[in-house]
């Protein structure tokens, strides 16, 4: 695969509100965040909003305030994993179709600019994460052991989304503790669930890069699995969803989580049923389609918790 940008295949997005509206120094720094692609903020931000909201008291809304710092720590963190990534992958980013005209690939962004502005990055999530009790700044803290040697799982394991699983849920136990200032069973069986649905919707985002990935080198479960991803898929959807159920259940939720529950089932069905693994496009809808479920799950604990 030539190193030479391919924009038809980019997975920029071309006029975007980056391209809009961002002043042009800014605009690489931007796109190094993925700002202009915030699916990955989502992800990572909902299994923290769902404890937010299931490890509240009953009778009681979720702390408003919390779930905006929430919002404000996922874009951060994201952007300064992001950074991490493709720090790491800038060589093998080169080579591929879709990720060669990102900004460290092609050189917009040099190495050290890059290395300031993650320390930036961290340094304001830094800011946020003060704003929490001290158990749950540790529990903070601890994320970064997971972040940091994610991209280079790809090279060593075929199970990097089960590494990804563990980092982009952490927030479950960071929102649980926040809450509660300690964490039970439930918020484990919570943080559990969230991996699954991490292992099923990241196979189906790596089935975009499957080719490109066997050419260069990168392991994932999507090459792994191959023809039979589709039951593994269901499977991990399944064992999320039981998880989903007993952590509820652990904590006495009321019966809009249960509803809502079937609701988010419902859509894993579709999504599993009706994906076609050979279309990249197609496998980027139904990965982009779990922000729905994930805002399914958190408008359900949020029913749950104030209906009580």
């Amino acid at each position: 695969m030539s190193g030479t940008p391919h924009h038809n295949a980019s997975d920029i997005p071309r006029d975007s509100w980056v391209d809009q509206y961002a002043p042009a120094p800014v605009r690489p720094y931007a796109r190094l965040m993925r700002l202009d692609r915030p699916i990955g903020t989502w992800l990572l931000l909902l299994p923290g909003w769902w404890a937010l909201a299931i490890a509240e008291t009953p009778g009681h809304w979720p702390n408003f305030f919390w779930v905006a710092l929430f919002g404000i720590g996922a874009v951060l963190m994201r952007g300064a994993g992001c950074v991490i990534n493709d720090l790491f992958d800038r060589d093998f980013d080169a080579q591929v179709a879709r990720t060669a005209d990102r900004p460290l690939a092609s050189g917009a962004i040099r190495v050290r600019a890059a290395l300031i502005f993650l320390t930036a990055l961290l340094l304001v999530s830094l800011g946020i994460l003060v704003q929490f009790n001290i158990f749950a700044m540790a529990i903070g803290a601890l994320s970064l052991a997971l972040v940091v040697p994610y991209p280079l799982m790809k090279r060593i394991t075929w199970w990097p989304q089960a590494w990804l699983g563990l980092t982009f849920n952490w927030g479950a136990l960071l929102g649980w503790a926040v809450v509660q200032g300690s964490l039970e069973p439930a918020a484990f069986v919570l943080y559990a669930g969230g991996f699954f649905w991490t292992l099923g919707y990241d196979t189906i985002y790596a089935h975009q890069d499957k080719e490109d990935d066997a050419l260069v080198g990168i392991k994932s479960t999507a090459r792994l699995l191959g023809a039979n991803s589709r039951p593994w898929i269901a499977g991990f959807y399944a064992v999320c969803l039981v998880l989903l159920a007993l952590s509820g259940w652990m904590v006495d939720m009321s019966w809009p989580y249960w509803i809502g529950l079937a609701i988010g089932a419902a859509h894993l069905i579709w999504q599993t049923a009706t994906i076609d693994f050979d279309d990249p496009k197609d496998c980027l809808k139904k990965f982009k389609a779990n922000r729905d479920f994930g805002l399914i799950i958190f408008a359900a604990a949020i029913a749950a918790r104030a209906l009580a």
